[in-house]
């Protein structure tokens, strides 16, 4: 599975200006209903299962990283947006950093094999330090785009 079959080119931003949990799982939904890959209705309703699963346990990783994840009746089709924040944000983060590199997942309710094999190939995108270096410092959403297919051309 590459990043790029499920990361929506249109819900990408190289400077999140979200401040706390909340704001930054709200402006990367905002994403992705301005992608129309949601429905403007449907805002709330994906914010709260966000917000639940994050009630759960933090999907903050460590390492800078957070993918924050959920399924929703709201969508169709395994769907992702990515954020970076240039000040890094209080995320409730395993090992207590702020994370600056945002990956948010929505998957239908049905999809347990593609939500997690996305997970997984997320997880393993952003151990590679140089990688979520590069992330962290793109100037602007062309360039993340660009290192994104870059490293799906790499391990396809």
């Amino acid at each position: 599975m590459k990043i790029s079959d499920f990361l929506c080119p249109k819900a990408i931003s190289a400077d999140l200006k979200a401040t706390a949990k909340k704001d930054v799982i709200e402006e990367l939904v905002s994403l992705l209903i301005n992608a129309g890959v949601i429905e403007k209705k449907n805002k709330n309703k994906v914010i709260e299962v966000l917000m639940a699963r994050e009630a759960l346990g933090s999907t903050a990783i460590g390492q800078g990283i957070a993918i924050p994840h959920a399924k929703c009746d709201c969508v169709s089709e395994l769907t992702a947006s990515i954020g970076i924040s240039k000040k890094g944000i209080n995320f409730d983060s395993l090992d207590g950093e702020p994370a600056y590199i945002f990956f948010l997942l929505v998957a239908p309710m049905d999809s347990a094999g593609p939500h997690l094999k996305a997970l997984a190939r997320i997880s393993r995108l952003l151990k590679d330090k140089y990688f979520r270096d590069s992330l962290k410092t793109s100037k602007d959403e062309k360039s993340i785009l660009k290192l994104i297919s870059q490293e799906d051309g790499r391990t396809a």
